[in-house]
């Protein structure tokens, strides 16, 4: 069993052959802009998963996912032959969620914000509805002077 520090090691190596074999190995011109945004190695370093991200529309990623799935085997022998380790891990790759779930929060956020300005505008003006302090306070006992 290997330590997560090595498998961490192989991780990052794999990413930037990942992102060489992409750019040089696969030939297929449909290929979109295509980034490799993380690699995740199990500590046995027998398999490793891919994420990446491809920019473009809907179609464009999916055309750019198919060709990566295509190519895999191409791309886990151009691995293999830089590695330095006696056996290659399995590569799977998966389609990266992050950025756009960044985004879809983002603007969540940006709504919520928004919504906070208003309900902010509208209680500048408000008024009570009853009392200023609308809490039963204890009874104050007045104390005479007895002269």
């Amino acid at each position: 069993m290997a330590d997560a520090g090595r498998a961490r090691k192989l991780a990052e190596r794999i990413k930037v052959l990942v992102a060489e074999a992409l750019e040089r190995a696969v030939k297929d011109p449909d290929l979109g802009f295509v980034t490799i945004t993380d690699v995740k190695v199990t500590p046995d370093l027998q398999h490793s998963t891919i994420f990446f991200t491809v920019y473009g529309s809907a179609a464009e990623k999916a055309k750019s996912a198919e060709i990566i799935e295509k190519n895999r085997g191409l791309i886990r022998r151009e691995v293999g032959r830089n590695l330095s380790i006696r056996l290659v891990p399995t590569i799977e790759f998966v389609a990266d969620e992050i950025p756009e779930t960044a985004a879809h929060m983002n603007d969540l956020l940006a709504e919520a914000k928004a919504r906070d300005a208003q309900v902010n505008a509208l209680a500048a003006d408000a008024k009570w509805a009853g009392e200023a302090n609308p809490y039963k306070e204890p009874r104050q006992i007045e104390e005479e002077d007895e002269d």
